[in-house]
């Protein structure tokens, strides 16, 4: 009996360690994106970028995330994933540190940087987990993915407040480098030890095999579809609330509160998915959430602005840890997880892009916030679609005889 206590010891320290690890290195993942929209007002004024060219800047970090997760899976393999993780933590850092230049070239450099980094180190994140929790990998995505609303909301909060206390925008976007490091240091010293270039477990079949999947599609059209919506704020909230009317610092505090309540849907979500025989009821759930958040908020009276924000930020909480729980649920082993989790980001986020840029084409031809607020509830309406589809009890796993199949 004391041996087998002795010998938990270690590996309770050891899942403790990863499990602080993941909230670190997720706590990373979102203010590089949330500090930027508060701070929009000011960048404009001072750079002079027309409104279609600050659509572009809000547009590019999405588009990143896009192109760069699918190549995660490669460069676990050929580096090991904590390497890989490693690597995109350092490129994150730098990418912050350069938007501290004052210079437009710097400042779409870096957020080039960031928005690859962020990309990359993402779509791991679903893979390791499967691999060091495969029992609990579901409920851990809640963990991390409330680690990734916290740092969007404390990026959206404190992004006009550091920008004051520093001396400017540069400077402001710059700080969060800091994170980015101690996150490195963290990662590099405690990180599980496994071979350097050890591959994920389990079978994953081919890139060709999963694109044949319709599961594999399902997914990565929900994760694209409420993914553009959570972009969307992060890029354009507190512009279209100054539209309505609210201070710059309100329209920040605003965004940050309703990143902050995100908190909430994100971990119980998982717990919530668990409930039922599928997920369909879950995404159904979250997503009239934020529908009914961007109702209150860009259409009805003033009175309603905070249940609108905490209506936004639970559904788009919950919508987000269902996305990536999906990944994990929709898949038999840790290495298909890692390609899925490439397919559905890669492809998800480009989808994604979309969304922001839409709405910076909106403002650039002077649309109301009538026609704005249709849009995002028809993004909604096809993210509710895709959520039917997706949310189904199937999964993706490779047969006996090597095949990729969903069962």
């Amino acid at each position: 009996m004391t041996n087998g206590t002795e010998a938990t010891r270690p590996a309770a320290r050891q899942l403790a360690l990863f499990i602080g690890l993941m909230v670190l290195v997720g706590l990373n993942l979102r203010p590089a994106l949330s500090t930027l929209a508060p701070l929009l007002t000011r960048i404009q004024q001072e750079t002079g970028l027309s409104a279609l060219a600050i659509g572009a800047l809000t547009t590019l970090p999405v588009l990143c995330l896009g192109i760069f997760a699918p190549l995660a899976p490669w460069l676990a393999k050929r580096f090991g994933p904590e390497n890989t993780l490693a690597a995109a933590l350092l490129l994150l850092a730098g990418g912050l540190l350069l938007r501290g230049v004052p210079a437009v070239v710097a400042l779409f450099g870096g957020t080039l940087m960031v928005g690859a980094a962020i990309g990359v180190a993402g779509t791991l994140l679903p893979a390791l987990v499967k691999r060091e929790l495969p029992a609990g990998a579901d409920l851990m995505t809640g963990v991390y993915t409330m680690a990734l609303c916290l740092g969007g909301a404390l990026g959206a909060g404190l992004s006009i407040p550091l920008a004051d206390a520093l001396g400017g925008w540069p400077a402001g976007l710059a700080s969060w480098a800091l994170l980015a490091l101690v996150a490195l240091v963290a990662w590099r010293v405690l990180m599980p030890r496994h071979d350097a270039t050890a591959a994920l477990p389990g079978g994953a079949g081919s890139t060709r095999e999963l694109l044949g999947q319709p599961l594999a599609w399902q997914v990565m059209l929900f994760m694209g579809s409420q993914s553009s919506l959570a972009y969307i704020v992060f890029g354009w909230l507190p512009t279209l609330l100054v539209a309505r009317g609210y201070s710059e610092a309100e329209a920040g505090w605003m965004m940050g509160a309703s990143v902050m309540v995100q908190l909430i849907s994100a971990l119980s979500a998982p717990w919530l998915a668990r409930l039922g025989r599928d997920q369909r009821p879950a995404l159904l759930i979250v997503l009239g959430m934020v529908a009914a958040g961007f109702w209150l908020l860009l259409q009805a009276p003033a009175i309603w602005r905070w249940p609108g924000v905490v209506l936004l930020g639970l559904g788009q909480g919950g919508g987000f840890s269902l996305a990536l729980t999906l990944i994990v649920l929709r898949t038999a082993s840790s290495r298909l997880a890692g390609k899925l989790s490439g397919l559905v980001q890669g492809g998800g986020y480009t989808l994604a892009a979309m969304g922001p840029l839409a709405v910076g084409v909106m403002l650039q031809l002077e649309v109301g916030l009538a026609s704005v607020t249709r849009v995002l509830l028809g993004i909604i309406a096809v993210s509710m679609g895709f959520a039917l589809l997706a949310g189904r009890n199937r999964r993706l796993e490779v047969d006996d005889a090597g095949r990729l199949v969903t069962r």
